[in-house]
């Protein structure tokens, strides 16, 4: 039986009261880890811990934290080391789509993405390493998207801001990989959501997925499962020689590797 032996680590993932973020909570509580999740709405937050710890029967901590502000993040981590005392994966899955043309973008939207998703990700970083060092091993997980490899036509400041984290991704493996710190990045492609179901036509979910599907080479718009797959492989030893890595989940859609 193929096993991810996530017992009783401790994961940590920004995000984590919807979508992908919740998906991914759930199945590693399942697993028998130790789930932190956080966002901005504390009680909404709580009310999907109690979700999972229902469904697993495991620990599940519910922080609120805006990771845009450095301060909410510092409290996150100190918490987490409260309770746990250690900190063993971190998944950076905080973020929101922004896909615009080039002149519609303005400085603010730039920085706020660029707050959201970049600084975000490299402050929660620079506060999880020191404790993964000390233990000499550990797992971070950035979500990032295909565009951050291969951008298209109007999806600014997203597309830029991703390629960045990818960056970012290969710069933090190389440099903590004599720590046993492996750093690797999820491409997500189109994945079930409700940021894609807000935009469905006279609220037609199916025909919106149908026309998706026509894009991708799989034929199929990708579950939130998916996700969660391999965000636990990444975290679990099952990927201990994988590093620095930015792997497509899109069911290829993504036109480079």
């Amino acid at each position: 039986m193929f096993k991810l032996n996530l017992q009783n680590k401790v994961v940590l993932i920004t995000g984590g009261s919807d979508g992908l973020g919740f998906a991914s909570a759930k199945l590693l509580s399942n697993e028998g880890a130790k789930i932190v999740i956080c966002g901005r709405r504390a009680e909404y937050l709580e009310q999907k811990a109690n979700i999972i710890r229902k469904d697993t029967k495991n620990e599940v901590m519910s922080i609120s934290c805006d990771v845009t502000d450095p301060n909410d993040c510092k409290n996150l981590i100190e918490k987490t080391i409260s309770k746990f005392n250690n900190i063993d994966v971190l998944v950076n899955n905080a973020g929101t789509s922004a896909a615009n043309n080039f002149e519609d973008v303005s400085d603010d939207a730039w920085e706020n993405d660029i707050n959201l998703k970049l600084m975000a990700a490299i402050r929660m970083c620079r506060l999880v390493v020191p404790f993964m060092k000390k233990n000499n091993r550990g797992s971070i997980i950035n979500a990032a998207i295909g565009g951050g490899k291969a951008p298209n036509a109007g999806t600014l400041p997203t597309s830029v801001t991703r390629a960045a984290g990818i960056n970012l991704t290969k710069s933090l493996a190389n440099e903590y990989a004599e720590f046993n710190i492996r750093v690797n990045a999820i491409c997500i492609g189109l994945i079930k959501s409700v940021q894609w179901e807000r935009k469905a036509p006279d609220g037609n979910v199916k025909k919106l997925y149908d026309e998706l599907s026509k894009k991708i080479p799989m034929g199929k718009v990708g579950e939130e499962i998916d996700y969660a797959n391999l965000v636990a492989f990444l975290a679990s030893e099952r990927s201990s020689y994988i590093t620095g890595t930015a792997i497509n989940l899109d069911g290829g859609l993504c036109p480079v590797v």
